[in-house]
């Protein structure tokens, strides 16, 4: 007889698989799939390496009188993106912040981007580079967990006592 031999419930289940990482996970993340949350995660340390750098560089190195629209620009990105370091690891938790990213990019395009696109004139203006940069919002749009987006924040469960 085998006495090495392991009952199935001494073995141990990797919890990483590709089969699980497309399937609600109720134990950690409250019904999310964990692709959401690798791929938001994922998104939360691009804004903060990128939009983090770029914005407090530019606020920490400013000098002189500052263009009250230009700063309230910089002040809320290097916020946004500083912010978003807690999604790296409290990913449902600030999920507000990649509604707020989408919300302010998504709407950039259609009021900036699409009248210049649709006039023909998007290529080779000053907003051309940031077009390109902010169509990258279609990707935390599908991986928004959007059951999820409204449970808790449209519908905002009520506690049963």
């Amino acid at each position: 007889m085998n006495t090495t031999a392991q009952t199935p419930q001494q073995q141990k289940q990797s919890k990483f698989s590709i089969k699980n990482i497309f399937v609600p996970d109720y134990e950690h993340y409250e019904g999310v799939r964990r692709i959401n949350i690798y791929v938001m995660r994922l998104f939360f340390a691009l804004m903060f390496v990128f939009v983090a750098t770029d914005s407090w560089t530019v606020i920490l190195t400013h000098e002189g009188a500052w263009d009250p629209t230009r700063a309230v620009a910089w002040c809320t990105w290097a916020a946004y993106s500083t912010l978003a370091l807690l999604g790296v690891f409290h990913t449902l938790r600030m999920l507000p912040v990649m509604l707020f990213m989408i919300f302010y990019k998504g709407l950039w395009l259609i009021v900036v981007a699409y009248p210049l696109w649709s006039a023909g004139t998007l290529k080779g203006s000053p907003a051309e580079e940031m077009a390109y940069i902010f169509s990258g919002i279609i990707i935390p749009i599908l991986f928004m967990p959007w059951k999820y987006v409204f449970k808790k924040y449209i519908l905002i469960e009520t506690k049963k006592k």
